[in-house]
């Protein structure tokens, strides 16, 4: 229901002011920090860090059991799990999980309801791949260039054979083009501090970087504004021991609070919504591709939805169970960060079975 109000914050001194846009408004959300080792989650030994996909989902899945045993006033309240980015490899393998336990009768059954993904990783491989076609689309590149990238390295971005010098050189081409672009929202100024990224003979496969840019060790946030200098109040707040105290965080558990926690010993095991339509990072023409894979039957077409008489992005339907892609116009990397206004009033239709 809150968050950083950034006009009035000074660097040492964060303050809050309420959300009109908060999801909570519609939901009770539990915010769960995983996998171990994210936020101010911990575990008793070094081994308990060492995790990947299929273990940090069946680890979800039994913090929501328990959990529900422990709250059995929640028991028969509509369930959704929703997440974004990365999230979109986990959130599956966790309502999978749900929906076997329900049908071999575990108790507490859960009432699932269905998923939320944003902007979510899909297939990996592929995600990155539509880089190139979404930098074209945005006019990032030139169609010469797009042409040329395409025939010369045949479709394939990542797993680049270094002898072929045309599509090396032609991906040094995009990287000349996009590498001072900020992939979150392609639209916002990137910032002038974080290390250009290194050219190498296949498209940079990182998500954010952010592990590049040391936000605290700005004095002060500069005059041109960049969307990294807003999460400084996030390190602040959340390291506070005041607050750790508050949040019942137990002492001596984490050393320091960071929002991507680089330092994790994880595997990628499963290979295999809403989307912002400006977001680099998960581009939108891979998720549209991956749910076309689904071959699932689409009811409603591609339209506008609207907020306030303003179109606030597109959507289409599928018959099975009234699945829903929507974009959010001009929304980035976590569309709601973006476009609080316009994901809220999503939501809330949606939860109430409200046509966008």
């Amino acid at each position: 229901p809150l968050s950083f109000d950034f006009d009035n914050s000074s660097r040492d001194s964060p303050t809050f002011k309420l959300n009109p846009f908060s999801w909570t408004k519609v939901a009770n959300i539990i915010f769960v920090d995983s996998p171990v080792g994210t936020g101010f989650s911990y575990a008793r030994s070094w081994e308990g860090y060492s995790i990947t996909d299929t273990i940090s989902a069946a680890q979800t899945y039994s913090f929501l059991r328990k959990w529900l045993l422990a709250h059995p006033a929640f028991h028969k309240n509509q369930l959704y799990v929703a997440g974004d980015s990365y999230s979109g490899i986990l959130v599956p393998i966790i309502v999978q999980k749900i929906s076997d336990g329900n049908e071999a009768g575990v108790k507490p059954a859960m009432n699932l309801q269905g998923y939320v993904l944003g902007n979510p990783t899909t297939t990996p491989h592929d995600d990155y791949n539509y880089r190139i076609p979404f930098a074209y689309m945005k006019a990032l590149i030139s169609q010469k260039q797009y042409e040329s990238i395409k025939t010369n390295c045949k479709g394939e971005y990542i797993n680049v054979d270094p002898n072929n010098t045309p599509c090396v050189n032609d991906l040094h081409t995009v990287t000349d083009c996009t590498q001072k672009i900020y992939t979150g929202q392609i639209l916002e100024p990137t910032c002038s501090f974080t290390s250009p990224k290194p050219v190498g003979s296949k498209l940079d496969a990182s998500l954010l970087g952010e592990d590049a840019i040391d936000l605290l060790s700005l004095t002060q946030v500069p005059e041109l504004w960049c969307r990294s200098y807003n999460y400084i109040f996030s390190y602040i707040w959340a390291n506070n021991e005041t607050v750790q105290r508050a949040l019942h965080i137990r002492e001596g558990t984490i050393r320091e609070w960071v929002r991507c926690n680089a330092s994790l010993s994880y595997t990628d095991d499963v290979f295999s919504t809403l989307d912002g339509d400006h977001d680099m990072v998960i581009p939108h023409i891979s998720t549209y591709a991956w749910i076309e894979s689904l071959n699932l039957t689409i009811a409603t077409d591609w339209g506008p939805w609207f907020v306030d008489g303003q179109i606030a992005g597109y959507t289409m339907e599928s018959y099975y169970k009234k699945s829903r892609l929507t974009y959010a116009t001009g929304a980035g990397h976590t569309a709601p960060e973006y476009k609080p206004k316009e994901c809220f009033a999503m939501v809330n239709r949606w939860f109430a079975y409200y046509p966008l």
